[in-house]
């Protein structure tokens, strides 16, 4: 007699099918069956965190790179504890996964009818969705064998179409209830374009390309999101023109390309950029989305700026509504134009390392220095901090080969999303991310998933003492002037390379550029466990290219 075909196993095989190989969970008896019966008996390897916020950090991480990340959680106390990185992934259009173990129905039943609470109710069986539908695209309740893979089927489809997190609720007494099994491999809905719309931009489009003297292409997030990557390079190879990227989207091509110009961040990009972006006369944003992160103190001209982004097209007076990028990309392809020949400005050579190596390491010369340990293999992070002036500059080879945040700027991210990128990343590829100290006391504990399961970031911490984005956000001349930082942007000191001792890797504190040295290439030469480089810094250190705001 052949044996049921499960709820249970129609999400994990469903999973399985869209590329999932790791699911990153927190134990709760909720969920606990699910995970136990059928994801560790999968080829899903469980991934056991120490909290739901280093777990949806890792799932996302995970999933900018391997294109779906998932995570299991316990209901309400659970679930709740990630909102914040699920929020995170619904602003950058990251698709992941939250499954959410829930109480069967028996117990919300009892809870509606009489008020007799199960561990973890708040205020019935929608608290939870309801919260989740506003940071999801979708979110679903699993509370019929019939329904569920109908709604698995919706949730999980909309999760790799518009490339954002998915909320899946599944009570207890439904994993192991009988259902059919899939018939179909899930594929990502095409977005339609309006022809008219369309053949409208690429005329637009076409014709200024033609009459600009000096066009430049701006590359943004959306063209690595929607896996238009091999197009985007193709239509930079045909236009021969210069092109930049935005923060969110560096590095997703590879950087050593020679029609790369940089990365534009307004008046912290290099001063190459600054001079390319002030001197072309129509600029073409494929993807870009535009946040004040994005164009840091920098007035963007709309008069001679094209973006094409969130299926739509505007240009001065000119908008077009539904508007496929992938669909745009073809289009421009297939015209084959020819544009003006532009040279790259003259990139002024970044600044040489320290000579002296006794010499205290500065937040600038920190960033002049370790350029040198990034090659091809090197998948490079920032978190949100004063890392995000000196990572900019960074040249990265690897395609997809940084991490960043920058839109919605949780601070704390990057050292938990370092355990999702070191299991989704190429075996020769090495991860080496930079985290503020305030940020990493958010989230430290991802030191010991990665000790547990043998992963190897190395994770700098630049020890300053301060929220310095933070005082940097409301008054930069203090870093100037050197004049008393806030209150609330004081730290309470860490010795966060004895974090080491405590979660079992290895950890170096750093003061010199000779310290430095040893601590990166004693990381590079660890390859059982994380890294923790502490390195210390002066309070009001930072990067060159933050020091344009005065106030």
């Amino acid at each position: 007699m052949d044996e049921k075909y499960t709820v249970g196993q129609y999400l994990v095989d469903r999973l399985h099918e869209l590329g999932l190989l790791h699911l990153f969970s927190v134990a709760g008896d909720y969920s606990i069956e699910w995970v136990t019966d059928y994801v560790e008996k999968s080829g899903i390897q469980v991934i056991e965190e120490v909290n739901e916020l280093n777990a949806g950090y890792a799932a996302d991480g995970y999933a900018r790179l391997k294109g779906i990340g998932a995570l299991c959680v316990t209901y309400s106390a659970g679930a709740l504890c990630a909102t914040n990185a699920i929020a995170g992934a619904f602003v950058e259009r990251v698709p992941v996964v939250l499954i959410n173990g829930a109480p069967s129905i028996k117990k919300t039943l009892t809870f509606d009818q009489t008020g007799y609470s199960a561990h973890h109710f708040i205020s019935g069986r929608e608290t939870d969705r309801q919260v989740f539908e506003y940071i999801t695209a979708a979110a679903v309740r699993i509370d019929s064998p019939h329904l569920a893979p109908m709604l698995i089927d919706y949730a999980l489809t909309q999760c790799i179409t518009q490339r954002r997190p998915v909320y899946i609720e599944l009570l207890e007494d439904m994993v192991d209830l009988e259902c059919q099994p899939p018939s179909n491999a899930l594929s990502a809905a095409s977005v339609l374009s309006d022809q008219d719309s369309l053949t409208q931009t690429i005329g637009q489009i076409g014709e200024r390309l033609k009459q600009a003297a000096n066009p430049l292409l701006w590359i943004g997030v959306e063209i690595d999101r929607f896996g238009l990557r091999d197009k985007a390079e193709k239509l930079i190879q045909q236009l021969q023109i210069p092109y930049v990227t935005e923060l969110l989207s560096k590095a997703t091509l590879s950087e050593n390309d020679a029609q790369f110009a940089g990365v534009f961040d307004g008046q912290s990009s290099s001063p190459s950029v600054q001079e390319l972006m002030k001197n072309s006369d129509f600029v073409l944003a494929l993807g870009v989305w535009l946040t004040d992160i994005n164009d840091l103190g920098w007035p963007i001209d709309f008069e001679k700026t094209a973006f094409a982004s969130f299926e739509t097209f505007k240009y001065g007076a000119v908008f077009n509504a539904q508007v496929s990028l992938a669909d745009l990309l073809d289009g421009l392809l297939e015209k084959n134009l020819t544009c003006a020949r532009q040279d790259l400005p003259q990139e002024i050579p970044p600044n040489p390392a320290r000579g002296n190596l006794s010499e205290e390491v500065t937040y600038q010369g920190f960033y002049d220095f370790i350029r040198y340990y990034i090659d091809g293999n090197t998948i490079v992070g920032s978190d949100a901090s004063l890392n995000y002036f000196g990572s900019m500059l960074l040249k990265i080879a690897a395609p997809r080969g940084f991490v960043i945040q920058s839109s919605y700027s949780a601070i704390g991210y990057i050292g938990p999303a370092a355990t999702g990128v070191c299991l989704a990343k190429e075996a020769s590829q090495r991860v080496m991310v930079f985290s503020g100290d305030g940020g990493f006391q958010m989230t430290a504990q991802c030191l010991s998933t990665q000790t547990r399961f043998g992963l190897n970031p190395i994770i700098f911490v630049i020890d300053n003492g301060v929220y310095g984005v933070e005082q940097w956000l409301a008054d930069a001349s203090v870093f100037q002037a050197e004049k008393p930082f806030r209150n609330s942007c004081i730290l309470h000191r860490w010795n966060y390379s004895k974090l080491a001792d405590v979660f079992g890797c290895q950890g170096w504190e750093v003061h010199t550029y000779g310290e430095l040295k040893d601590a990166v290439l004693g990381g590079l030469e660890n390859l059982s466990s994380p890294s923790i480089i502490q390195v210390v810094v002066p309070s009001h250190s930072i990067p060159d290219n933050a020091m344009w705001k005065q106030n």
